[in-house]
């Protein structure tokens, strides 16, 4: 019978890779023999800490049988787990995951001392009052009327954009990256796009540009911009 738990070197460092058909008791009664052996091999090859990836294939273990897997290695004081992988993953995480993916239309008055955080792309068409603040994980694409304070790439995501006129708005960012706008009074327009360029400070250009802004954002639009 094949061992539940088998080393593998990779570019990184090694990992170790469990049978994700075998049952519990089994990958624990290999993993614990595997570290045995690592032991004895390199007592006096290694004298500092080895940390390997353990990686579980198309098998979610639970918090609780991680927790195990951290605690076994924690009784050999030469190794330590780096992370625990899969191939898989929960419901929560698809969610997440969906969520960012998605345009979420929204038409709502954020209104002075309120905050709004949106994952995800936004379709902005309310209205944001000085004071307020519409926080976004993704590129905010705006129709609306921005007063307050905007920021797409929350919390520090540079690659994002704030497609729209916001000329109104007490201060933009991207990322880290921001500016007040009361202290610029910049001409904007619907086809304005706010982006952090490759110095890392804000940029202001075309929509009609957006090719040249951002060529991966571009592309996934299909490579066509209506003016």
């Amino acid at each position: 019978m094949p061992d539940a738990a088998v080393l593998k070197g990779t570019k990184d460092g090694y990992e170790i890779v469990v049978d994700e058909n075998a049952n519990v008791a089994d990958v624990f009664a290999s993993l614990r023999k595997l570290l045995n052996s690592l032991k004895t091999q390199t007592a006096s090859t290694h004298p500092q800490t080895i940390s390997f990836d353990v990686y579980t294939g198309m098998r979610l273990w639970s918090a609780n049988d991680r927790s195990k897997i951290e605690k076994l290695f924690a009784d050999y004081s030469d190794f330590s787990v780096h992370k625990i992988t899969s191939d898989v993953i929960t419901k929560e995480q698809s969610n997440q995951m969906l969520e960012q993916l998605s345009v979420h239309v929204v038409d709502k008055i954020i209104r002075n001392g309120q905050e709004e955080r949106i994952q995800g792309d936004v379709l902005f068409l309310g209205k944001v009052h000085e004071g307020g603040k519409l926080l976004v994980s993704g590129n905010i694409y705006v129709l609306g009327d921005v007063k307050g304070i905007i920021q797409a790439g929350t919390p520090d995501f540079e690659d994002k954009m704030i497609i729209g006129d916001v000329h109104n708005a007490q201060q933009v960012r991207i990322g880290e990256q921001f500016e007040i706008l009361d202290d610029t009074k910049r001409e904007m327009n619907s086809g304005t796009v706010i982006y952090v360029n490759d110095l890392h400070v804000l940029d202001y250009g075309n929509v009609e540009d957006l090719k040249q802004i951002n060529p991966k954002f571009f592309n996934q639009i299909g490579g066509v911009i209506n003016g």
